[in-house]
């Protein structure tokens, strides 16, 4: 398993970097994981990122915890430290570029990990050329969108409860607000319906278009 060890404010953290065969597009991207853990979908997503020719690590922000329990993922979301979270994300930057990533970075997020996308790329805007943000909720993490420089393209469920696609257009009219460039896009389907290891909230038609659109926003604007 390519699992890394990395920098972090000074401390180490650990992630999954998937490289792609060959010389790959020079291009890299962070994965951010859902309230579960680092579960082998988000490393599967970094192994299609690798596929597609890019550079993909996925920071383990949960330090090797996971859970399958709705129950214990909720309290391990809200016992989230932003701080700790954004030195791991702000790491896997690094060493992304560290590995051989040139240029502005993607990053992609899903439910918590979509809104820890979208604070990372507010939180260091110069690093981040493209961010995706899938149903991305955290009550307690307030990205400043004022910063934001990389165009956003945030990505929800018709038939989510949690993160409707009302909260979607809100957050999306909340960054045209400062004048930045932000696209919504709303698919057939609830929360998590991009996670395949789901069974009873994966949507295919609606996953497998998502991520074309995505490798399509990436390629844009990478």
């Amino acid at each position: 398993m390519p699992t890394i060890e990395y920098a972090a404010n000074g401390g180490k953290a650990h992630g999954y970097l998937a490289k792609p065969d060959g010389a790959g597009n020079g291009k890299g991207v962070i994965v951010v994981q859902e309230w579960w853990g680092l579960m082998p979908h988000i490393q599967d997503i970094a192994d299609r990122f690798a596929k597609e020719g890019y550079l993909a690590l996925a920071p383990d922000l949960w330090d090797g915890k996971k859970t399958t329990s709705p129950d214990e993922a909720g309290r391990m979301l809200m016992a989230l430290n932003i701080h700790d979270a954004h030195q791991k994300l702000a790491g896997a930057v690094a060493e992304l570029h560290e590995q051989g990533a040139k240029g502005k970075l993607g990053i992609v997020g899903f439910c918590m990990g979509g809104q820890l996308a979208l604070y990372t790329a507010c939180a260091i805007p110069d690093e981040i050329g493209a961010c995706v943000d899938f149903y991305g909720i955290h009550p307690n993490v307030k990205p400043k969108f004022e910063a934001l420089k990389a165009p956003a393209l945030l990505i929800f469920g018709e038939k989510d409860p949690s993160v409707t696609p009302a909260n979607g257009k809100e957050m999306a009219r909340a960054i045209q607000a400062h004048g930045k460039q932000v696209e919504v896009k709303v698919f057939e389907g609830g929360h998590a319906f991009f996670n395949d290891t789901r069974p009873e909230a994966y949507a295919e038609a609606s996953a497998k278009q998502a991520w074309k659109d995505t490798l399509a926003f990436f390629k844009a604007h990478l």
